[in-house]
């Protein structure tokens, strides 16, 4: 996030999309519904479900599946064509313009409105209001990132805050919402195939410089990884013949499952650490049993870059270690002396190897967090970025193209399926399934459709149907609801007994090489 989650209490305008946010980020759901309902504030919320922050929405826009490029780009197309940009921020602290512009002209709001279906009026009405705004907040999530244009859909998000000079702002930014407590910080310690840690390129040889010395070791590879929707399929072709998996299920949480089993299953050997023995974890050679964020010392990065301390509330079952140690173990097994203390000493050692953290320290962090970048001891911390400047330099305008979905609907899969959580459950299940008050109230999957469309397809509401897409088939309820739309249905994915990822699309972005979990084609038969 470019700005920290109390800033939506500032923001004139929010534009909301690609979140169900008070179903996956409820916290930060509440200080959206306090900004609109003490402070003011108007929201725009962009989604192909009436979910529940449409009703606190000034507006409610509903586009076709996949179709984000195209309303973001009729958006900008909007506020150029009647001139509500702002001119000063784009010639101070903007390039490239031109190119922007050029490339939205062909999206006027009635092309728009054939290739998403929204209103022409409604996209000029949204444009108007938050290009109107004195400050707006950007907030998203997986619902723009998950698509085969993942990264084509935040480039328009920046291209958009940036053509209307919200950035570097209170109460302003793009702010994404991470998907678990700690995605932030894993990512800023490199987990990543590219970088180290606080992104920085491997593939820079003065960063491997620096962490040969810290490290002590020479001839450091320079080559970028591979992604994990990468390793799957190399599992498969029978290039890849071993993986050691650390805290993910994939069996549960990865685009078409029935193919990932079968990858996994060509495996020599596997390895699962985690807390939990999930369905990815039976399937291991080995599972090394690892102590939960309760049971240990550290630190997390959350969504607002907030690095803070998390510290041992109850000691762990049997033998089950830390994630560090058992991999220093693992490491001394094979030949390098991976020696740490404790997780404090694996902290001062990131502090010196990593600009963004240089000034961060456990005494610092002891009561209250602090935003990267903090490059020194005396540094307060970074709340807002890009105020002065961009890491670049100039913020730089891409032109997108649309692109479509890699998925179409025909006479056999005529309905859409977008997949996502619900309130009482998290991710694979692996922790809030194993919770009796929860499984209460949600305790199965469930088909969420429209009336219109339960109609037409002969299905009723509490009866079992199959929802099939061209990768495979489940059985749920069906379960009739006023946030669907006609044309599209959602599913749950925390249920392994009916794996909504069985139908999903693994194509992948070509960039972040996320798959489209967002948009698949499916039929739904009685």
């Amino acid at each position: 996030m470019t700005n920290p989650i109390a800033d939506m209490e500032k923001a004139e305008v929010i534009l909301l999309t690609g979140t169900n946010t008070t179903e996956n980020h409820p916290v930060i759901a509440a200080y959206i519904k306090r900004a609109v309902q003490f402070k003011g504030t108007k929201l725009i919320v962009v989604d192909p479900r009436r979910i529940k922050m449409a009703a606190f929405a000034e507006q409610w826009l509903r586009p076709y599946p996949g179709t984000d490029v195209a309303w973001l780009n009729g958006l900008m197309h909007v506020i150029i064509k009647e001139n509500l940009h702002d001119k000063e921020f784009i010639a101070n602290r903007c390039e490239d313009f031109e190119a922007l512009a050029k490339s939205v002209e062909a999206f006027t709001p009635e092309y728009v409105q054939n290739l998403t279906g929204i209103p022409a009026q409604d996209l000029i009405q949204a444009a108007r209001l938050y290009a109107g705004a004195k400050v707006a907040s950007i907030v998203y999530c997986m619902g723009i990132t998950q698509h085969v244009s993942g990264t084509d859909n935040v480039k328009a998000l920046a291209n958009l805050a940036m053509l209307c000079g919200h950035l570097g702002v209170e109460g302003g930014g793009v702010n994404p919402l991470r998907g678990q407590n700690n995605v932030q910080g894993a990512c800023d310690m490199g987990g990543l195939p590219n970088v180290f840690t606080g992104y920085q390129p491997v593939t820079d040889g003065a960063n491997v410089k620096k962490m040969e010395e810290a490290w002590q070791v020479t001839g450091l590879s320079t080559k970028v990884g591979l992604t994990v929707t990468e390793m799957i399929p190399k599992a498969h072709s029978g290039e890849i013949k071993a993986l050691y998996i650390v805290g993910e299920n994939p069996l549960i949480s990865d685009a078409d499952v029935n193919h990932v089993e079968k990858s996994i299953a060509h495996l020599d050997f596997l390895v699962v650490q985690d807390i939990f023995m999930t369905e990815t974890a039976q399937m291991a050679h080995v599972v090394l049993p690892s102590l939960c964020f309760a049971e240990k010392d550290g630190t997390f990065s959350n969504t607002e870059r907030k690095v803070q301390r998390i510290r041992k509330a109850v000691d762990g079952p049997g033998s089950a270690k830390t994630d560090w140690e058992i991999i220093c173990a693992i490491s001394r097994k094979m030949g390098y002396a991976m020696n740490y203390a404790s997780s404090r000493e694996i902290f001062e050692e990131i502090a010196r190897v990593t600009p963004s953290y240089g000034g961060i320290t456990y005494e610092r962090i002891e009561h209250e967090g602090l935003h990267w970048p903090c490059p020194t001891k005396d540094h307060p911390g970074t709340k807002i970025l890009h105020t002065a400047q961009f890491t670049r330099g100039k913020g730089k305008f891409h032109a997108i193209a649309f692109v479509p979905p890699a998925e179409k609907t025909d006479a056999e899969y005529p309905l859409i399926l977008t997949t996502g959580r619900v309130l009482y459950h998290y991710h694979t299940g692996t922790m809030t399934r194993k919770s009796e008050g929860l499984n209460e109230r949600a305790p199965e999957c469930f088909i969420e459709m429209a009336k219109a469309d339960a109609e037409k397809y002969g299905v009723k509401a509490g009866a079992v149907a199959t929802i099939a897409s061209r990768r495979g088939e489940i059985k749920a309820k069906v379960k009739i609801s006023e946030t669907a739309v006609a044309g599209t249905v959602f599913l749950p994915f925390h249920f392994v007994e009916a794996s909504a990822n069985k139908l999903t699309n693994a194509a992948l972005d070509p960039i972040s090489k996320i798959p489209e979990f967002k948009v698949c084609a499916v039929k739904v038969l009685a």
